[in-house]
């Protein structure tokens, strides 16, 4: 998939401290319960290296077994609790930001967009996924 120059920006408001929200957005014991666009899909595996040039692999499957896929990438920048970089694998990049302070945290991801699939289809389907974890967050995981 090639990027385009249109940047697409996602973010939603976790009601929980930043600390909390960075562990789950991070942790791949966490990651496998929020990581799906839609109840039909799913994350049954996660690994994460966070770090500068580390890496992640989150697999992605249809919950009938009908596809999956691999998404990952390698990090080019790791600040904790602030911001997080990274490229994925078809070479587009992503942005990450943890705003805020005491129990409301501002999670803003910014990613290139690609040209298989529209626009809206892309940002529907990333903040589907932002959405997913503010609930896992907030529902006292």
């Amino acid at each position: 998939m090639e990027p385009t120059n249109n940047p697409i920006t996602v973010e939603t408001t976790v009601n929980a401290p930043v600390e909390k929200v960075w562990e789950i957005f991070t942790n791949p014991a966490h990651v496998t319960h929020w990581n799906n666009a839609s109840p039909d899909w799913h994350t049954p595996r996660a690994e994460n290296d966070l770090r500068e040039g580390g890496t992640f692999t989150y697999r992605m499957e249809a919950r009938d077994g009908s596809m999956g896929f691999d998404f990952g990438g390698v990090y080019s920048s790791v600040v904790p609790h602030q911001s997080i970089c990274y490229t994925i694998g078809d070479g587009r990049r992503v942005a990450v930001y943890f705003a805020g302070e005491g129990n409301s945290i501002r999670l803003t991801e910014t990613f290139e967009a690609e040209t298989v699939h529209s626009a809206d289809l892309q940002r529907s389907g990333w903040q589907a996924i932002l959405d997913n974890l503010k609930a896992y967050t907030e529902n006292g995981n």
